[in-house]
Formats: structure tokens, C-alpha cells, sequence
């Protein structure tokens, strides 16, 4: 999911940037004058007498972009039920970086228009565009590695929620009681639809609309209902029994194709994946490719020539935002990330410098979608509404200019894949300290040809790869034997140490391979409670002798960092570190050149 999130993201940033240029164009082209008319033109629905009407402006901001806050929603439900969210100690330091993120641009911008006419445009500099920075991040490419990429999406999602709040309590217009009291309505009667399980997309649909109608009459923002809305849309993993039915209707259209056949599988193949992630496949290009770059057309225009750039440039406004986006952001995102980190309240998602940490700080100061957002909520109507745009275009090119050099600078210095504790660089041993012993977790025939002994984490996502990797090579190749041991990273990886523990569990029982193998294949569901169910399925008792499996986990780790080990997985083939690529074809190499030369 994060994958194909990131893919969609940085792939749009382009259109998207093309779509802002065309508005600065046409803003300042001979045919300016036609921009603002084009887009002030009023459009409606009419039912009999009763008239909608809103111009294509608002259209697009109050209407298009509901869907794009409506997959924020989305993304949000996905993340805190089945992705990072979940886990406290990951959210802790992105979180606070975000409200870092939002405060000091706040406070920067105040500073310089603080019961001035420009001081209800605080909200504009707190904001980061995830499209544009996520653009500038595949850029970047190596220099980016995916744990930041994880963390700045993790980031870019608390401030959107934070962002959408601030828009609903601070820019709200004056109140409709009774069309409020009429949205909570509709609002309750989606919620009652989901609470009986009645699915049925047309009666969603215009119950949505009616919600947002009603939200939009009330004084409140309509992007607040997207929100709520992709909130409340059901997210769930993959049981076994719906997988074993997809399983089974594939099997049966392999066996027999047909139209039939066809469908069938294609029904429950997609009813095994939750309607959440249905919704965001789908949407997902629609808003990054269409509604989103259309947003930037409509918003981003306006006059560049000697007399606004004067004004911006001794306009507190202008300065306000510009600053807040480039200083703000940088600051308060790097002191969010440092405090979390220096009492303890969470860790990083991977291995990143601060060099990194810096040049994401630096590119989230790229305020685009939520900042000219705000702006249309604080300065409409107003001649400050102009000033403002500048503002944050050269804000976000400064951020974008800053962010760049600092992952070069990181880049150039080196050690960029190190954890922030990691040791200097050093001759790392390139045999095996500990050879293969009885105690050994083997899998194989004792009097192999090759030995494979991997150090590995359960939850490590390298390692799950690589396990049917390893299963393939030992299934063609009869005189070849795995080894595991244990070498859980820790300030990576909260739950393997519990994995591993349970696993040693039902080595007790002779079942080591068996909880091996069940681990590697549920490697996103490793808490407690799931490491106690697989425990039950085997028949093993998992946490009896704690300090017995501890120590014994121990002991491999010492193995490990005696043999060069410092990341995981890392194999050593017949005692020789292997230094090759983890796909099939370069282990099976490595493995025949070892057969051959034995």
C-alpha cells in the first residue's frame, strides 16, 4: 500500500507542476482578464425551484477536493488499523514533528503580522503539499531512503488531520444550526448503514451528497465531511477463510475457464481486499492526476510583474508565509523530531542520519494544495489574496532549493544508510565466528555441500522476502541446508525479540520451522495477542521460559556481531559472508560456484 501510495504520488507531482505553471501563464498572459472570469463563472444544479449555485472556483475547492480529503480519510483509517499507525512508538515522533511543523511557522508568521490586516493568515504557512514533496523525494532517489519516505508520509498525514482541523474551527463561516442539525442527521444515518452492513454504493452516494449540500449551507468547510467520511470506511486484513475461498476460485477457473468461472474469482478475490483500499486504488489517479493539478489551475494564477513582486517583497504577508514555510517548517519539524528522540518517546522507522531527518524537514516546508486552500479562507476578497500566493510559491521554491542541498551535502559526507547510534566504519570479519552447531536451528541434511546460514529479524521486511527466496533454492537443491539465527534489530523492529522468543518456544516442541515458517508469513500481525494465536495453533506454550529463549537469542546476536554482522538478513555461505544480491538467480549462482568448487 505505501508503495503504490508513493508510486502514485511522485508520479502525478509532475502533471501537477504543469498544471501550476499553465495557471501562472495564463495569469500573466496577454488574456489574464479571462482567468478570473473563467473561473468566476457560476454553475448549479436546479430541482423545480430550488437552485444550487456556486461558481467553478468553489466547485473545485469545495467540491473536487472533498474527494481529495476524502482519501486523506482513507489513508488515515488504513494507517492507525493496519499500517504504521499502529504502533505507538512510530507515530511518536513523526506526530510530534508535525505539530513542530505547524507551531513555529505559526509563530513566525505572527510575529511579523500580529494585529495587523494580514493576521488571519497564520493557517497558510503550517501546511505540506505530500504531492509535491513526495515529487522532489523520488527526485532525490537514492539520497531518500524508504524509511524517510515512510516518515514524512507518516508526518504529511498528522498535519493534513491537524491542517483540516484547523480549517473547520478556525475559518469556519457564520453557523446554520438547522443545516448543521441536517448534516449530523445524514451523518448519523451513514453510520447506522454501516452499523447494519447494508453495502449497497448508491445509497452512500447520495446520502454523501446531501451531507455535503447540508455541511456547505452550514458555514462549515465540506473537506471536513471528506475526511470523516474516508474515516469511516471499512478497513480490515484479509481473513483466512475469505483467501482460502479467492484461493479456491482461481483454482476452479485454472482448472475449468469460463465467463462463469471468471467472475467468480474475480468477486471474491476483490471482496478479500476491504473496501477501504478498493476506494483508494481507484481514487487514488483520479485525485493525484485530475482533481489535484485541476485545484493548482484554479488557485495558483496569479499576476507576476514589477509591481506585485515589489509589494510582496516588503509585504509582512508575503514575507510571513515565505518565512514560515522555509524557516518555521525546517525548525520546528527537526526540534519535533529531536525531543521525542531525546526523551525516549518513540523511534525512527529506519536507518536514517540526521542529514536525512534535515533535508525532509527542509522539503516539507513545500506548501501548495492546503496553503492556497487557506488562503482562499482567509483573504477572499481581500488584496492581500495575491500577496499571499507569492508568498508561498517562493516559500516552497526556497524549501525545495534548501532540501536539495542538504541531501546533497548528506549524500557527499557518506553513511547514509547508518542508524543515528551506528558504529564507525571498520574491517568487518568476512567468515563465520561460531560454526554450525547441534543446537542449531537446521533445516537440511546434516552432510550438505552447502550451508546457508542466515541471520535474520521476523520482522524485518528484507528477510520476509528472502525467505521463499531460500525455500526455492532448498526445494531444487537436495544437498543444500539452512541454518537460522536469530538477529532481531531492535531499534527497528519493536516485536521481533517477541517473535524470536515464541519461535524458541516451539523449538522446545520441535516446531522451530513450523512457527518459522507461520512468522515470515504473518509478518505484519506480530503483536502479542497474534504471537499467542500462532503459538495455540502449533500447541505451544510461549512465554515460559523467558530468560532460557533470551539467552539463547542472545547468543546468536553475539555470533552475528562477531562475524561482521550489523544488519539483517546477512548470510554466510559454507562459513564465507556472502556479499551477492537476494533474488533466486544470484544465490543459485553463488551455490552452484560452491558446489563445484567442493
Amino acid at each position: 500500500m505505501l508503495r503504490a501510495f508513493l508510486r502514485t504520488e511522485a508520479g502525478s507531482t509532475s502533471v501537477l507542476l504543469v498544471a501550476t505553471v499553465l495557471a501562472l501563464l495564463w495569469a500573466n498572459s496577454p488574456w489574464s482578464g479571462t482567468y478570473e472570469a473563467f473561473w468566476h463563472t457560476p454553475t448549479g444544479i436546479s430541482f423545480g425551484d430550488a437552485h444550487f449555485s456556486l461558481d467553478l472556483r468553489h466547485w473545485v475547492n469545495d467540491g473536487l477536493m472533498s474527494v481529495f480529503f476524502f482519501l486523506i480519510g482513507l489513508e488515515v483509517s488504513y494507517e492507525v488499523r493496519l499500517g504504521q499507525l499502529r504502533d505507538r512508538r512510530l507515530i511518536a515522533v513523526p506526530a510530534v514533528a508535525a505539530f513542530g511543523g505547524m507551531l513555529v511557522p505559526a509563530g513566525v508568521y505572527l510575529l511579523l503580522n500580529f494585529g495587523g490586516p494580514g493576521a488571519g493568515g497564520w493557517g497558510v504557512p503550517i501546511a505540506t503539499d505530500t504531492a509535491f514533496v513526495l515529487g522532489l523525494l523520488a527526485v532525490v532517489g537514492a539520497r531518500c531512503p524508504d524509511p524517510l519516505r515512510a516518515f514524512l508520509l507518516t508526518l504529511a498525514i498528522v498535519d493534513d488531520v491537524l491542517a483540516i482541523m484547523i480549517i473547520a474551527i478556525f475559518y469556519t463561516a457564520d453557523l446554520s444550526v438547522p443545516a448543521l442539525l441536517v448534516a449530523a442527521l445524514l451523518l448519523a444515518a451513514i453510520v447506522t448503514l454501516r452499523w447494519l452492513k447494508i453495502w449497497r454504493a448508491p445509497a452512500y452516494i447520495l446520502l454523501a451528497f446531501a451531507l455535503w449540500v447540508a455541511t456547505l449551507e452550514s458555514g462549515i468547510h465540506p473537506t471536513l465531511i471528506g475526511i470523516a467520511l474516508g474515516i469511516l470506511v471499512f478497513v480490515y486484513a484479509p481473513t483466512d477463510h475469505k483467501l482460502l475461498l479467492a484461493g479456491e476460485a482461481v483454482q476452479e477457473f485454472t482448472s475449468e475457464p469460463s465467463a462463469q468461472a471468471a467472475r467468480e474469482a474475480a468477486r471474491r478475490v476483490q471482496r478479500a481486499v476491504s473496501v477501504n483500499e478498493r476506494l483508494q486504488l481507484r481514487l487514488q489517479p483520479w485525485s493525484s492526476y485530475v482533481i489535484v493539478p485541476i485545484f493548482a489551475l484554479a488557485n495558483a494564477g496569479v499576476r507576476l510583474d514589477g509591481e506585485t513582486l515589489r509589494e510582496a517583497a516588503t509585504s509582512p504577508v508575503a514575507i510571513g508565509i515565505a518565512l514560515g514555510l522555509l524557516v518555521g517548517k525546517f525548525v520546528g519539524i527537526a526540534l519535533g523530531t529531536w525531543l521525542p528522540l531525546r526523551f525516549g518517546w518513540g523511534i525512527l522507522p529506519g536507518n536514517l542520519v540526521w542529514g536525512q531527518l534535515l533535508g525532509g524537514a527542509a522539503v516539507s516546508g513545500i506548501g501548495f494544495t492546503v496553503a492556497l486552500f487557506i488562503v482562499d479562507l482567509a483573504f477572499e476578497g481581500s488584496p492581500l489574496h495575491d500577496t499571499a500566493k507569492i508568498g508561498i510559491l517562493a516559500g516552497s521554491l526556497l524549501s525545495a532549493v534548501m532540501g536539495w542541498v542538504i541531501f546533497k551535502l548528506a549524500w557527499d559526507r557518506g553513511g547514509v544508510c547508518a542508524p543515528p547510534d551506528a558504529e564507525p566504519p571498520e574491517e568487518l570479519p568476512n567468515t563465520l565466528s561460531v560454526p554450525v552447531a547441534p543446537e542449531d536451528h537446521v533445516r537440511g541434511p546434516a552432510n550438505a555441500r552447502v550451508t546457508i546460514v542466515e541471520y535474520g529479524d521476523f520482522e524485518c521486511p528484507y528477510c520476509g522476502r528472502l525467505h521463499p527466496v531460500l525455500e526455492e533454492i532448498r526445494r531444487k537443491n537436495p544437498d543444500v541446508r539452512l541454518v537460522f539465527r536469530h538477529y532481531p534489530v531492535r531499534s527497528l523492529h519493536p516485536r521481533a525479540t517477541s517473535a524470536a522468543i515464541v519461535a524458541e518456544a516451539a523449538a522446545d516442541q520441535g516446531r522451530f520451522w513450523e512457527m518459522h515458517d507461520i512468522l515470515y508469513d504473518n509478518q505484519r500481525f506480530l503483536t502479542d495477542a497474534d504471537l499467542n494465536h500462532y503459538a495455540a495453533e502449533l500447541d505451544v506454550t510461549p512465554w515460559t521460559d523467558v530468560p532460557r529463549h533470551s539467552s539463547r537469542i542472545a547468543a546468536d546476536e553475539a555470533s552475528g556481531r562477531e562475524s561482521g554482522v550489523r544488519g539483517t538478513p546477512t548470510l554466510f555461505l559454507n562459513g564465507i559472508r556472502y556479499e551477492g544480491g537476494h533474488d533466486l538467480g544470484s544465490i543459485t549462482r553463488a551455490v552452484a560456484e560452491l558446489r563445484q568448487s567442493a
